[in-house]
């Protein structure tokens, strides 16, 4: 078959070496497309993933080959963001994904955002994560969960979604990149930017939104909501100070239990929703590349290995969460008193340990305290372990951990393992004073898990508790039609908050998603 002056996509599976350098795998695509390798001009590599389903790795790559055409570089959209400083006022409470990307996209349909954020803007925020490693001090709007960029900045920053149904994820990602993330975004199965560089990104976006036109306030905790002739027409912050506009995006991530309790003294529904707890595995990042890679270590070619569990337990799921590859576990607490840990990695990846969550399903119905707080019954629960893992620290931001075998076989473990946990560990029965339903379900679930991948049950493994903001356990009610709040129009709840995502990027769609029909009803 000729070809001539054309560009042809086409797919092929190499080795990991291959796949590092055109040069290893230009004669595999002229062979594969039938012409000489001297009509190649250039390649643009479209999509990449590994599979490590069996002992000889591969790579499958989607590749964009120009034959006997001047290669031209990957191209992605640029975006132009009209000034709206003279626009009409949307009032966006939460700086994480959803409001971001919320204002963003109002910027985008000639509206300004006005972003109210009850932290801290990412520089300061990190000087307050740092004391929580050095001194134990929680700043309660200044934190791992609370501040600019949401919990997900300082938590490996992963990208992958399955949620692909309800918005544009490729625009997610390409905004993303216009702002300064890694163009392997776009191309990696499984993308992730990774905790170090996406503060710089989240500083590019909220520049955007102030070079438009809009605004961005910190230190703005909501303390009501302005509510005229039944709709929600903007905020009162902690100050005093009003924002009134032509709507509210409700923004505010998981943990802000304070909004939870602000709706519900208005007046406004909120629904229980299923959620989930555990604890956070951590293994050297060596011993899960041995398992992951089939004995081999990864070598130079292949990223850190990464696993994903699913397992059913009496009727409840028990799976892995927010997996870490050569990442760190870190103190996740929002307030004073209580004790929940998080994980997160750098963009390489390039830690010595390897975490993640293992975590038990809970739906209302499991929870002990339902009938008497009805709603609010899966943050009582919440609190509840949180304030006792804090106990069990010692009343520290020290994590309580357990070699995985001992926990599995109920046994205290007389020494811990290294680990990658900055502020430190203590010792703790943690087969004790975890609630009966999760302990019994995450003892079966590690022991599914180690008949599917030999050697993860070991006592080079650690467990830390307790990790439990998986998900809001409230979910707050709204028109499937306007996506406003079943009962008050005006006000958009958005995002993880709001029960209606789950990660960055199902957060970012979100955001788009109210933006637009905040656009569309007024």
């Amino acid at each position: 078959m000729v070809l001539g002056g054309v560009r042809k996509e086409i797919n092929i599976t190499v080795s990991p070496k291959q796949a590092s350098d055109e040069r290893f795998y230009r004669s595999l695509v002229a062979k594969k497309i039938g012409i000489k390798e001297g009509r190649i001009k250039g390649m643009n590599v479209k999509r990449r993933s590994v599979d490590a389903r069996k002992r000889n790795i591969r790579v499958n790559l989607g590749i964009e080959v120009f034959v006997d055409e001047q290669l031209v570089k990957n191209h992605h959209p640029e975006f132009d963001y009209p000034n709206v400083a003279s626009k009409d006022p949307v009032i966006i409470v939460g700086a994480g994904p959803a409001g971001l990307f919320a204002a963003l996209r109002l910027i985008e349909l000639g509206f300004k955002p006005v972003v109210v954020e009850r932290g801290k803007d990412v520089s300061a925020r990190k000087r307050d994560i740092a004391a929580i490693h050095t001194k134990q001090i929680v700043d309660p709007d200044s934190n791992y969960g609370f501040g600019e960029g949401g919990a997900g900045t300082f938590s490996d920053g992963k990208l992958f979604t399955r949620s692909k149904k309800r918005g544009n994820v490729k625009k997610i990602l390409e905004v993303f990149f216009f702002h300064g993330a890694s163009e392997d975004i776009l191309i990696e199965a499984h993308p992730h930017i990774g905790t170090n560089l996406l503060p710089k990104i989240i500083t590019n976006i909220r520049e955007q939104i102030k070079v438009s036109g809009g605004e961005v306030h910190f230190h703005s905790r909501v303390a009501d909501l302005i509510v005229e002739n039944d709709r929600c027409k903007g905020v009162i912050l902690n100050s005093g100070d009003k924002l009134e506009g032509k709507a509210v995006i409700l923004a505010t991530g998981h943990s802000a239990r304070d909004i939870y309790r602000l709706l519900f003294e208005k007046g406004l529904m909120l629904e229980p929703k299923a959620f989930a707890m555990g604890v956070r595995v951590e293994h050297p990042q060596e011993l899960i590349d041995r398992i992951q890679y089939h004995g081999s270590s990864r070598g130079e070619y292949l990223p850190a290995a990464a696993y994903s569990f699913i397992e059913q337990v009496a009727g409840r799921g028990v799976y892995s969460f927010c997996m870490c590859p050569g990442g760190y576990i870190v103190p996740a607490a929002t307030a004073p008193g209580e004790m929940l840990v998080n994980g997160m990695s750098p963009s390489a990846r390039n830690g010595h340990f390897a975490n993640s969550g293992i975590v038990v399903e809970i739906r209302p119905e499991d929870l002990p305290g339902y009938k008497k707080f009805g709603q609010f019954a899966g943050l009582q629960f919440q609190s509840e372990i949180e304030k006792l893992c804090f106990f069990q620290s010692g009343h520290t931001q020290f994590a309580p951990a357990q070699r995985l075998d001992d926990f599995i076989h109920d046994r205290f473990s007389s020494s811990l393992p290294k680990t990658s946990y900055h502020p430190g560990t203590v010792a703790s029965s943690m087969h004790e004073w975890l609630p009966q339903q999760i302990r019994f379900r995450l003892q079966q679930g590690f022991t599914q898990m180690g008949k599917k991948a030999y050697g993860f049950v070991t006592n080079e493994a650690v467990i830390m508790g307790v990790e439990s903001r998986t998900s809001s356990p409230v979910r707050i009610p709204r028109n499937p039609e306007t996506l406003e709040h079943v009962q008050l129009k005006g006000l958009f709840p958005c995002g993880e908050g709001a029960g209606y995502a789950g990660g960055i990027v199902s957060s970012a769609v979100d955001g788009e998603r109210c933006a637009g029909m905040v656009a569309k009803i007024l």
